[in-house]
């Protein structure tokens, strides 16, 4: 696996190993967004990719949507939690780097991927996608941006207490917990995005015709039917 500048695949997965052991909210900025991607899945799926399902709440749902559901991720400890949370016998939980997994091609209805793709090369991982996407199938991803226009500080700035005030609807809490404020601060620091310039370019080139949309709480999200 290629990863970011100052990042290894033993880094990653420690960092989420970690993180896997303390987040246990019901609401974070991700799955503010789970309706708006599960809105363009359409009925009749037969098989699903989840690339980078952590906890496997995204997993539940998706799992309803289609007769089988592979979900991977990096972390052992992510992995564990969402087969303790999701036994639902369509799911297979797989432990792996999707970097090296070996993919058929032309063959899944559905790949998803939430805040994973940013740890990844990015136009290499969206040639392995397209591939391994069928024909009519559709792809949906979240991830974070790096800031690059004043159109982004106003965004951003608007986030914040948006969040704060959703975070105290939804869970009842202001904000995480100090260990997991501090798990994500710590890997953070190796974290590095894209501009939304640099994904559109990616799209245009790899996936022509994909919508790339800027959200609230530093995402944007990619939806590109083959």
């Amino acid at each position: 696996m290629v990863t970011r500048p100052n990042q290894t695949i033993e880094s990653i997965r420690a960092d989420f190993d970690r993180i896997a052991l303390l987040s246990n909210d019901t609401w974070d900025h991700n799955s503010h967004y789970y309706n708006y991607l599960l809105s363009y899945i359409p009925d009749g799926c037969e098989r699903i990719l989840e690339i980078g399902c952590g906890r496997g709440e995204f997993s539940n749902l998706l799992a309803r949507r289609g007769k089988e559901l592979l979900a991977i991720d990096l972390s052992p400890q992510m992995v564990h939690r969402a087969r303790q949370a999701n036994p639902q016998s369509n799911i297979d939980f797989v432990v792996a780097d999707v970097m090296t997994y070996d993919f058929p091609e032309n063959y899944f209805d559905c790949i998803t991927t939430l805040t994973t793709i940013h740890h990844l090369p990015f136009e290499t991982i969206l040639t392995k996608i397209k591939q391994a996407l069928r024909q009519g199938g559709i792809f949906l991803c979240l991830d974070l941006y790096q800031q690059s226009r004043l159109s982004d500080l106003f965004i951003d700035a608007a986030a914040y207490p948006m969040s704060r005030a959703l975070r105290l609807i939804k869970t009842g809490k202001l904000k995480p917990s100090k260990a997991l404020v501090d798990a994500y601060a710590d890997h953070g620091r190796t974290d590095r995005y894209l501009t939304l310039s640099q994904v559109n370019r990616a799209c245009a080139d790899i996936l022509p015709g994909a919508l790339v949309k800027r959200h609230l709480f530093w995402r944007y999200s990619i939806v590109w039917k083959n």
